[in-house]
């Protein structure tokens, strides 16, 4: 299953574990709270203010 800039951080994560130091990095360090686990991608990326497409492609690297 590949991830999807829709999927939520929850989503993410069971779906593909490993991509939890990518979020790390970018400055999502809370991805076991709440928020996270209904919050998409995108609007965790907007929130950071990180750059979505920049991030689905660190993400998409690990394929």
């Amino acid at each position: 299953m590949s991830i999807t800039k829709d999927m939520t951080i929850g989503e993410i994560l069971v779906t593909k574990p490993e991509v939890a130091p990518i979020l790390m990095e970018a400055g999502m360090h809370c991805l076991g709270c709440p928020s996270a686990q209904g919050e998409s991608l995108e609007e965790a990326a907007m929130v950071h203010g990180l750059d979505i497409d920049s991030l689905m492609d660190k993400i998409s690297a690990l394929a």
